[in-house]
């Protein structure tokens, strides 16, 4: 009888102390998460100013229709969906192809992997000032390039053609060693011997990329995209230390749009239903892939 009560104490205690465990991370996720997040949505509904951030009216659902009748909320909404699509595409494919590269074995392979991690590893702001640099229009390092092979200046982040492209290219070279250091770590972890049986049955590389290596690291590789697109959503440092949203709103997604909206306009009712589209815009995606991701062990089952 004895016995059994110290077991059941026991047992006790180690769910009390399991308990005990997750309440900080709840508590954390409740007080800086949660709160925030429903304070923001129930303020989407009503009339708030930052001149008076506490006196707000509920409005119901006025200030997202007052989002549907203003283009710029439809320019914002596809700058930003141009914006993470391509982010997505350029950072995931750079980044698969350079883990791709630096995973074979030669004489220097440990400096190149640091190389290729400079740019994660550079804080944004510190970032922002090389690239203002390197953009400048009359000392940057690529309009001199360009004068040097006789093609005339370019306004990176001065003019409407090449801001976004400007703004792509420091963010493929943020996100892309990120994918690079996830694809490496699967790539690290595919089996050897299943390669080498390709390899005897008569596999050429391609076709022991195609049917070993791709579908061992392709897990991988769609989580490091969902993460980057959602990044890619809301990335607000990089585009406003660059180029403000402008010009003449070019690079105004949807996070750029909230700053304008709440500290120029001082609606801070409509920069919360901005940021709550733009949540259920990183919602649709993290759904989507999901989406994929059944679809695909669902093949892999059936195979």
């Amino acid at each position: 009888m004895a016995a059994k009560t110290t077991m059941r104490t026991s047992a006790l205690g180690a769910r009390a102390a399991g308990y005990l465990f997750i309440v900080p991370p709840v508590i954390y996720l409740g007080v800086f998460m949660f709160w925030p997040l429903a304070r923001q949505m129930w303020m989407s509904l009503t009339n708030t100013t930052l001149a008076r951030p506490n006196d707000g009216v509920f409005v119901g659902l006025a200030n997202y229709a007052r989002l549907l009748e203003t283009p710029a909320f439809y320019a914002s909404l596809r700058i930003t969906v141009v914006y993470a699509s391509l982010a997505v595409l350029l950072g995931v494919t750079l980044g698969v192809v350079s883990a791709l590269a630096i995973n074979r074995p030669f004489r220097g392979r440990a400096v190149v992997r640091g190389i290729l991690l400079f740019g994660w590893a550079v804080p944004n702001v510190a970032a922002a000032l090389i690239w203002l640099w390197m953009f400048n229009e009359r000392s940057g390092v690529f309009n001199k390039m360009l004068l040097g092979m006789g093609f005339s200046r370019l306004r990176w982040l001065t003019s409407i053609d090449w801001s976004l492209p400007s703004i792509l290219i420091v963010t493929v070279w943020q996100v892309a060693p990120f994918v690079m250091l996830v694809t490496l770590a699967a790539l690290q972890s595919v089996p050897e011997e299943v390669r080498e049986a390709a390899r005897v049955d008569g596999a050429d590389p391609l076709n022991v990329f195609r049917n070993v290596t791709w579908p061992h690291i392709l897990p991988s590789v769609q989580l490091a995209a969902l993460l980057v697109a959602v990044w890619s959503i809301r990335r607000f440092d990089i585009i406003y230390l660059l180029t403000g949203g402008g010009p003449l709103g070019s690079t105004s997604t949807l996070v750029v749009k909230i700053r304008q909206t709440a500290f120029e306009a001082h609606e801070l009712g409509i920069a919360s239903a901005y940021g709550a589209v733009g949540l259920l815009l990183a919602l649709l995606v993290a759904g989507i892939h999901n989406l994929v991701d059944r679809r695909r062990m669902r093949w892999v089952a059936e195979r």
